[in-house]
């Protein structure tokens, strides 16, 4: 599977796919990020990795701590199958040492704290996907 989330066709807006299981936050970013993003929105881990075996993604915003599995560990293995699409975690609370264990086991690009600022959320998802472009040059030189 390629991970080319540029293709033509949707070049104009980077595909981003933002994982919560709180419907009124998952409505809330999905708005706020959708004006320049290509936005898909799940509910679970579980359709997250359906979604991440349909189509690329620049960028996987996932909430840490959701029913049926986290999203921490969504994100490690999203970055083991997916290397150049960029992890952001969105959390409550985390101990700063479990946090630390947990950007280096993702490689996140970034982590959130709620409540998140919606204009800091979408200026992280510009940066993480023009890294994520990056990352793809490089990788192909």
């Amino acid at each position: 599977m390629s991970n080319d989330a540029g293709a033509p066709g949707n070049a104009e807006k980077p595909a981003v796919l933002v994982v919560d299981d709180e419907r009124p936050l998952l409505d809330v970013f999905s708005a706020a990020l959708s004006g320049a993003f290509d936005v898909t929105a799940v509910m679970s881990a579980r359709e997250a990795e359906f979604a991440l075996h349909k189509r690329a993604f620049k960028v996987l915003i996932a909430d840490h701590l959701m029913p049926g599995g986290n999203g921490m560990n969504l994100l490690v293995r999203a970055r083991e199958e997916f290397p150049h699409m960029q992890r952001i975690l969105v959390t409550g609370y985390m101990k700063p040492e479990m946090l630390m264990r947990s950007v280096n086991e993702a490689a996140l690009f970034r982590y959130l704290l709620k409540p998140v600022a919606l204009a800091e959320l979408v200026k992280v998802v510009h940066d993480a996907a023009k890294a994520h472009d990056a990352s793809v040059a490089v990788a192909a030189q």
